[in-house]
């Protein structure tokens, strides 16, 4: 064989090996917080394509990737979102949610719990059966968020109050992402934050799961990571010396910790 035809035979094993590892690897369904879109994961998605994993970020009803008047946004419709992404993909995924689609997260794994692989938290609620974010959020005395939220009961939107935004979410980020931050934050629907999730031990209880735990946070407090912790182990936890937003201000350590959750 001449030296051409061995490049050309490494070249077309190397392929192969790459295809296989692509196969191995679980697709990743991202799935955003409270006052959020999809678009903040694009750091993280990008890297973590370029380790080979298929990946799909969502966006839930009521933002402007998925218009929806606010109040007729329901938990069960952010849940069958998820659903409708995490089936499309066809194999067992792993599912990230982050903060309070960490509730999202949970009733879908509950209801097609043969799909999901690995559900990982990221800076997120770990519920119980019959949690809400509301409830969820009135147990965590060290959070900063609350004096700052405002409730529009009219419109069914929380708000959180534009000049608090950059150091609630990002008190860890540089100067020139807090300039920007305010303007990104999104209104909320409303009534998705105050709807008890229902999962069991047979289903939810049974998928394996990750945490990703941020230890300056200030929106859920490290304390309060580690109360849910002890109600509902996991097989593994991360720690990231990051605030709220680890996908904009350690996206690095963010992808490597999804992508080690798969291993």
């Amino acid at each position: 064989m001449t030296t051409t035809e061995n490049t050309n035979a490494s070249a077309v094993v190397a392929s192969a090996a790459d295809i296989d590892m692509a196969a191995e690897k679980p697709p990743v369904v991202l799935v955003h917080g409270a006052f959020a879109d999809s678009h903040g994961w694009g750091h993280v998605a990008a890297r973590l394509r370029a380790t080979g994993h298929e990946v799909v970020a969502v966006d839930l009803p009521g933002r402007p990737g998925a218009p929806m008047d606010p109040g007729k946004v329901t938990l069960d419709l952010h849940r069958d979102t998820v659903v409708d992404a995490v089936r499309a993909l066809g194999r067992p995924v792993m599912l990230v949610g982050h903060s309070f689609a960490g509730i999202v997260a949970a009733a879908a794994a509950e209801l097609v719990p043969e799909s999901i692989r690995t559900l990982v938290f990221v800076a997120a609620y770990l519920p119980r059966n019959g949690d809400s974010l509301v409830s969820l959020a009135q147990q965590d005395p060290d959070a900063k968020i609350g004096p700052k939220l405002n409730i529009d009961h009219e419109k069914s939107i929380a708000v959180v109050e534009y000049s608090a935004r950059a150091e609630l979410f990002a008190n860890d980020g540089p100067e020139g992402l807090k300039a920007k931050l305010p303007d990104l934050i999104l209104d909320e629907p409303l009534a998705p934050l105050a709807t008890a999730v229902s999962v069991s031990d047979a289903r939810f209880g049974q998928i394996d799961k990750v945490y990703v735990r941020t230890a300056m946070d200030q929106v859920i407090s490290p304390a309060f990571q580690d109360k849910m912790l002890e109600a509902t182990p996991v097989r593994s936890t991360v720690t990231l010396q990051t605030g709220h937003l680890p996908f904009l201000t350690d996206p690095d350590g963010l992808a490597k910790a999804i992508a080690g959750a798969a291993e």
